[in-house]
C-alpha cells in the first residue's frame, strides 16, 4: 500500500493504523512529499515505511516513488505486490478499502477506483470533476462517477503500463485514460470512505485551480480536452 502525504501530521497516523489492519496488507509505504510538519515521523510511529522527498514534487511523483519503494521490498521471485493507493487524509475510514482490492485479487479488474458512498460537501470543486469526467468520456467512451478519486488498486503490470504518469493532480485522469486505451479493465467500486472536507478559503481555491490546470494538461496531452459545451 502507498500513501502520498504532504503536511498531514494530524490525520496520517489514523490513516496508517487503519490501513495496516486491512486483510492481506503487509506493507504500508508513506511518501512524505516535502512536508513542513511531522507527517513522516507520525507515519513511522504508526508502523509505516516512510520515504521522503526533500521538496514537494507533486502527487504523481509521490506515487511513482512509492511504487518503486514497494518494488524494492517485494520478494525477488513472483509477480510482486498489487498496488493500493490511498490518500493521507482518510483517517480511520481507510479501513474500509478492502472492496477495492478484491476484484484485482480475483483477476476481475486491472484497476479499481473508489466511489465514496459517504458524501462530504467538497466546497465547489465540481468544475474540475466535470472536466475530468468529460475528458475521460471523450477519450474512451466511459463515464466515471468519481474520476478524481485517488483511492485505487492496480496490478503492477497495469501501473507500469501507465508510466510515466501524468503530472501532479492530473495523475488520476491520465491513469484512467491510458489504461482504458491500452485495453486494461477498470472498475469503480463503492466504499464507505471519506476525505476531510476541503472548505472554501483561498487556500482551497488555489488548490482547485492547480487541480484544474493539471487535469487540463493531462487531457490536452491525450487529445481529450473537451469543448466548453461538454465540460459544463
Amino acid at each position: 500500500m502507498i500513501i502520498p502525504a504532504k503536511d498531514e501530521a494530524e490525520r496520517i497516523g489514523a490513516t496508517v493504523t487503519a490501513a495496516r489492519a486491512l486483510p492481506g496488507v503487509d506493507l504500508v509505504v508513506v511518501v512524505d512529499d516535502g512536508s513542513a510538519d511531522t507527517t513522516g515521523r507520525v507515519a513511522r510511529a504508526a508502523g509505516a515505511r516512510v520515504v521522503r522527498h526533500s521538496r514537494n514534487r507533486g502527487k504523481a511523483a509521490a506515487m511513482e516513488t512509492g511504487a518503486e519503494a514497494v518494488r524494492l521490498l517485494d520478494p525477488e521471485e513472483g509477480p510482486g505486490r498489487h498496488l493500493l493507493f490511498l490518500d493521507a487524509d482518510l483517517g480511520e475510514t481507510a479501513g474500509a478499502a478492502a472492496p477495492l482490492v478484491e476484484p484485482v485479487l480475483a483477476g476481475e479488474a486491472d484497476m479499481t477506483i473508489a466511489v465514496f458512498t459517504t458524501r462530504v460537501k467538497l466546497g465547489g470543486h465540481g468544475f474540475v470533476v466535470n472536466l475530468s469526467r468529460e475528458g475521460i468520456k471523450k477519450a474512451t467512451g466511459w463515464t466515471p462517477a468519481q474520476p478524481l478519486n485517488g483511492q485505487r488498486c492496480l496490478t503492477r503490470t497495469a501501473f507500469e503500463a501507465a508510466r510515466p504518469l501524468a503530472h501532479g493532480f492530473g495523475v488520476e485522469t491520465g491513469l484512467t485514460i491510458d489504461l482504458l486505451r491500452r485495453g486494461f479493465r477498470v472498475r469503480e467500486v463503492e466504499v464507505e470512505m471519506s476525505h476531510r472536507a476541503t472548505g472554501g478559503d483561498w487556500h482551497a481555491q488555489l488548490h482547485r485551480a492547480r487541480q484544474f490546470r493539471d487535469v487540463a494538461r493531462a487531457l490536452l496531452a491525450r487529445r481529450a480536452l473537451p469543448t466548453p459545451t461538454t465540460s459544463r
